[in-house]
Formats: structure tokens, C-alpha cells, sequence
């Protein structure tokens, strides 16, 4: 029985100093992660189904943003009521808020559509904050109609150019076109689309209400489940800024990246844990099994 002791505390030792060389780092780093876990913004889950529903979630904080040329593209058809259009405009406002604006940071232009196109201001008119959210303030909506196809291809051909500031292809500045619609477009959409993904212009699709999804996902770019957003009534969707900020902040992509490393890293060892048990359980068996045989021939 002595040496069923003496061989199980070499077990249990050589064990735990396994499992020590393995969790002492990640418990360094863990620490460190969840430090930065504290100052990280509320990010609202995806939900499966009618493309990525949002749920309401805390309001998005200030972040240091990618350099952008940002253009909206926003429905304002008869359908769309006069204070569902306010929403809107409290979305974008909640969107520059997230981003940082300048002439050598993000640049935002708006395009406001329905049954013709007019383009509110360019990307060189503005650049802060406060001059933006004003100029959102005193868009109108237009009247009937949803002619999304021709506002993507005014947007391609007279918003993203340098001659409205967009920034010369050589400075790698990203171009971002986030479309708001809450009808089915009356005109072709998915070959203005295709070209202006071509040209180096990610779209982000975003249906209210009646939207027709797989008009969603003929306008904006792969993939998908992180391009195509859906939410049920326009009194939620400033709540869609959560989610842009996990896209287009810098802050918020490395916490993702980090997390997701230490995410592997936990399940690697517990993995190894789980195999150190099954090995160490195994061996005690065979240790039990021994010791009663020998106890056996002693009696």
C-alpha cells in the first residue's frame, strides 16, 4: 500500500506541473485580456435568421476608426414616414459619433434617394463632427419611388471620385457605402452592384422592415453574414451602430483578433487537461488493479 502511495503522489505531481506549464502563460495573458475586456465597447450578438438581426444594446463610445471614404446611401421614399426618417437621421448622427472625422480621417458623403437621386453633400464639404451631424439635420425626404440601383450608380460615378474627395486608390484610404432601405428597389441592382464592388467599393446593405433580402445581398459584398443587416422597424436602428463599430473601429478589430486567440488557447488546454486526466486515471487503474493483486497473494 506504501508504494501505491508514493507512486500516486508522483503521478498527481508530474501532473499538476504539466498543467502549470501550460495555464501559467495563458493565465498571464488572461488577465491582460480581460483588463482590456473592461474597456471594451458592448457589441450586440448576431442573431441567425432574417439575415443579422440586432438586438438593443448598450450606445457606442467614441473609437479610433480606419481612415474612410464613407458614403450612405439612404432611402427616403413615401414609404418611409416622416418620423421613421428622423430615425434615420439619428442613426447616421450615432455612426459619426462612433468615427473619427477629418480631412485625413474619415470623410462622409450622403446620398438621398427615392424616385430620383440627389446627392446632399460630397466628401469634400465637410470635416467634423459637429458641421456633419448638421448637415444630416436638414436633409428632407424626397417622394415616391426606390431607385436604388441608379442612387448606387450616381454614388459610384459622382461621389467616389477625387473631384468629390474621395482619396487617390495609392493612399489605400478604404471606401465604404452603407445602403438604408426599407422597400424593394423598382430598378436592377445587382449588376451597379457587381461594378462598384469592382471598383474597390464595399458595400453594406441594411433592410428595414419590408426590405427584400435577396435584394440585400445582391448589393452588398462577401461575405454576407458581416454585410447584410436586418432590423424590424426603424425605432431600433441607430442600435445597427454597435455593429458598424465592430467593423470599422481598429480598437475593436484587435480586441476581436486577441480574444479570439486566447479563445484557442483556453481550449487547448483544457483540452490537454482533459487528456492529462484520462491518461493519469488510466495509469491509477492499472496501479489499483496491481496493488489488490499483490494483496491477494500476500493473504
Amino acid at each position: 500500500m506504501t508504494c501505491f502511495i508514493y507512486v500516486f503522489a508522483f503521478f498527481l505531481s508530474a501532473f499538476l506541473m504539466e498543467a502549470q506549464g501550460t495555464y501559467g502563460p495563458y493565465a498571464r495573458n488572461h488577465n491582460q485580456l480581460y483588463a482590456g475586456r473592461q474597456r471594451s465597447p458592448h457589441i450586440s450578438p448576431n442573431i441567425p435568421g432574417h439575415g443579422n438581426s440586432i438586438n438593443i444594446g448598450a450606445p457606442a463610445e467614441p473609437c479610433k476608426s480606419r481612415p474612410l471614404d464613407l458614403v450612405f446611401i439612404i432611402d427616403s421614399s413615401r414609404s418611409v414616414r416622416p418620423a421613421e426618417f428622423e430615425k434615420v437621421k439619428i442613426f447616421l448622427s450615432e455612426m459619426v459619433n462612433s468615427l473619427d472625422i477629418g480631412s485625413d480621417a474619415t470623410r462622409v458623403a450622403l446620398v438621398n434617394y427615392a424616385s430620383t437621386v440627389n446627392i446632399e453633400f460630397h466628401l469634400k464639404k465637410y470635416f467634423s463632427k459637429a458641421e456633419v451631424k448638421q448637415a444630416f439635420s436638414r436633409i428632407d425626404p424626397l417622394s415616391t419611388g426606390t431607385m436604388t440601383g441608379m442612387a448606387i450608380k450616381t454614388a459610384m460615378e459622382q461621389v467616389f471620385t477625387e473631384n468629390a474627395g474621395a482619396r487617390p486608390l495609392k493612399k489605400g484610404i478604404g471606401k465604404v457605402a452603407i445602403i438604408v432601405t426599407d422597400g424593394r428597389p423598382q430598378d436592377k441592382v445587382e449588376e451597379v452592384s457587381a461594378a462598384a464592388r469592382a471598383s474597390g467599393i464595399e458595400i453594406y446593405a441594411v433592410g428595414v422592415d419590408r426590405a427584400e433580402m435577396r435584394s440585400l445581398k445582391q448589393m452588398a459584398s462577401q461575405p454576407l453574414d458581416d454585410h447584410v443587416f436586418y432590423v424590424e422597424t426603424y425605432g431600433v436602428i441607430e442600435k445597427l451602430t454597435s455593429k458598424f463599430r465592430e467593423t470599422l473601429c481598429e480598437e475593436a478589430r484587435a480586441d476581436l483578433t486577441e480574444n479570439a486567440c486566447m479563445c484557442e488557447a483556453q481550449i487547448a488546454f483544457q483540452r490537454k487537461v482533459h487528456n492529462s486526466i484520462q491518461t493519469l486515471s488510466s495509469r491509477l487503474d492499472d496501479i489499483s488493479n496491481r496493488v489488490q493483486q499483490f494483496d491477494l497473494r500476500r493473504a
